[in-house]
């Protein structure tokens, strides 16, 4: 029975590819396929204001430095920055936690797998972004971002707070979601699927000095407006279209350390595509091992 459904999950397969480019390209001019991603500051506000934050239903995070937090807050938020989850002893820079220790911060904020999580930072989702990736490949299915971050929050003369809010902890059990990452073996194994695309979201500089032969370049800053807020939908999906990412494709962004490559990923989610992942070790590993291959610019 078991080999019958998966079967049957294969031929159905591309099927759901389908529906999903559909509902990429029906989607409203200036609309998100996945709006649902992508929090507002009037909704927020809305929240605060009617006591739903904390409540076990909705947590908001702070994944500004502390320093930032302690000197004001969108009002209820807790904080965790976004080196809190970087392992100090990995031989990679910026790798992740071991996942029991990832899981205790993120119970001890009050999240479990059915909390809406609402995650913000100063940087236009950068920092945000990784936290979203994380709760996603660990399996969580109610987490956003902020648009436009605390920012936006205070350019609007919203409330602000110091107060460090007590929360209660949730158990929140981690099941590893292995279409959201990829590892360098992946790549590997793909370098020649033409349905598949790698996007190195760095710098173009630093992309030129070292990156992945088959990767282009797609800097992530070049997701958001001056202000710091996303670019309206069709104007993001024109963005990738003309580099031939396209939501019928398999997805895999990096960067330098795992930060900005989450920053397309969730800009990739929030335009609807269906598969993308993440190959969070990124340039720093890749890089590091002399039997990987590399190409400069030129």
């Amino acid at each position: 029975m078991k080999v019958q459904a998966t079967g049957l999950l294969y031929l159905l397969a591309p099927i759901f590819l389908v529906i999903a480019a559909i509902q990429v390209a029906q989607a409203a001019p200036g609309d998100y396929a996945n709006r649902h991603l992508l929090a507002q500051t009037n909704e927020i506000a809305a929240a605060v204001e009617n006591g739903s934050v904390n409540d076990g239903s909705l947590v908001i995070v702070d994944v500004r430095p502390k320093e930032a937090y302690d000197a004001g807050h969108i009002p209820g938020a807790v904080h965790l920055e976004a080196d809190d989850v970087v392992d100090p002893n990995s031989h990679v820079a910026g790798d992740l936690l071991p996942p029991s220790v990832l899981a205790s911060m993120l119970a001890n904020r009050g999240i479990g797998k059915t909390t809406q999580v609402v995650l913000y930072d100063d940087r236009g989702g950068f920092h945000a972004s990784r936290l979203f990736w994380m709760l996603e490949y660990f399996g969580h299915r109610r987490a956003s971002v902020l648009n436009g971050g605390f920012p936006k929050w205070q350019a609007e003369g919203r409330a602000v707070s110091t107060e460090v809010p007590r929360v209660t902890p949730q158990p929140f059990a981690i099941t590893e979601t292995a279409r959201r990452a990829a590892d360098a073996d992946w790549l590997l194994d793909r370098r020649d699927d033409s349905n598949v695309v790698v996007i190195d979201v760095r710098p173009t500089k630093l992309f030129n000095k070292g990156h992945i032969p088959w990767a282009q370049n797609i800097p992530w800053a070049q997701n958001l407006t001056e202000d710091g807020t996303l670019r309206p939908a069709d104007a993001l999906l024109a963005h990738f279209a003309e580099r031939g990412v396209t939501p019928d494709r398999n997805i895999a962004v990096h960067c330098q350390n795992g930060k900005a490559a989450a920053h397309s990923y969730f800009t990739l989610r929030l335009l609807g595509f269906p598969r993308v992942r993440s190959y969070d070790r990124s340039w720093a590993e890749w890089d590091s091992a002399p039997e990987l291959p590399k190409a400069k610019a030129g």
